[in-house]
């Protein structure tokens, strides 16, 4: 089972810009899907971007559509998140998540490895 950490995070003003990392070990990343989720305080989890791992192929949440893009390096065993034009909204604890070879999905149900969470502050 995959160990992950995510880093990155922290406190930035509306419309800059971070890159969270999250990095595994363990076992070989490209085997299994991955995905960003975020939760803000009072709110549920929700999914942000999720890549598969047999296509590539990607999903985001409509809010950040254009904003966010979510890429993976197999060799280093990290994946990425690039946040760009920052929003308020958009503070919450981020997570990455993986699952073995399945279809990439934006449901937290389907995910089967956890980090532990990075905080990001998007101040007005």
């Amino acid at each position: 089972q995959l160990k992950l950490v995510e880093s990155g995070g922290g406190l930035v003003q509306a419309g800059g810009s971070l890159r969270l990392s999250c990095t595994a070990s363990g076992a070989t990343l490209e085997e299994y899907a991955v995905g960003w989720f975020r939760q803000a305080p009072g709110k549920e989890r929700e999914g942000v971007a999720c890549m598969s791992t047999r296509d590539g192929s990607t999903v985001y949440v409509d809010s950040v559509k254009g904003r966010f893009t979510i890429s993976r390096d197999n060799a280093e065993k990290t994946v990425y998140l690039q946040m760009n034009s920052l929003k308020p909204e958009d503070t919450a604890v981020y997570y990455c998540a993986t699952r073995y070879v399945s279809p990439a999905t934006m449901s937290a149900a389907d995910y089967t490895s956890w980090g532990q969470g990075t905080q990001v502050t998007v101040s007005s």
